[in-house]
């Protein structure tokens, strides 16, 4: 019986040590591309804490981190301007991963609690996001509207 009891309280930390298992399978960083409609824009990505991360022209691909802190998913704002249209942006958040749910089965508390809440990788973001802009009201307006004055005669 005592044999039986060691063996247990072995296995018992081993289990205990385990790393999470988002963290195992998972990653804290994910490439996003950023795209707008129409693509061509200038878009600056931007961190919740006002930090911008990166600029460049859609279709764009970038490396983003998942959180923004312990138990914090990230959040960052997507600017975009493009000759025509309207300013637009949007935001982009980091949702839950669905492998940190198997820390229920395989990482345990040390996963849930600790881990992955530290490392990241219990957030994940999107592989794709897109900016729809409008087009600019004058811009629409002048395309639509022929002009109603008159030629003058000379």
């Amino acid at each position: 019986m005592k044999k039986f009891v060691s063996i247990f309280v072995v296995a018992a930390m081993v289990a205990g040590l385990q790393s999470g298992c988002a963290s195992i399978v998972s990653k804290s960083n994910w490439p996003v591309t950023v795209q707008s409609n129409p693509a061509g824009a200038k878009c600056v990505v931007v961190k919740a804490d006002g930090v911008q991360i990166h600029a460049g022209e859609t279709p764009m691909t970038l490396t983003l981190d998942a959180s923004d802190g312990f138990f914090s998913s990230a959040k960052y704002a997507v600017k975009c301007t493009n000759d025509g249209y309207q300013p637009s942006s949007s935001e982009l958040s980091a949702h839950l991963n669905g492998w940190y749910v198997g820390n229920i089965v395989f990482g345990g508390l040390i996963g849930i609690l600790i881990v992955d809440p530290a490392t990241g990788a219990m957030w994940k973001l999107d592989e794709t996001h897109v900016v729809n802009m409008a087009k600019n009201d004058a811009t629409a307006a002048a395309i639509s509207t022929p002009s109603l004055a008159k030629p003058s005669v000379q």
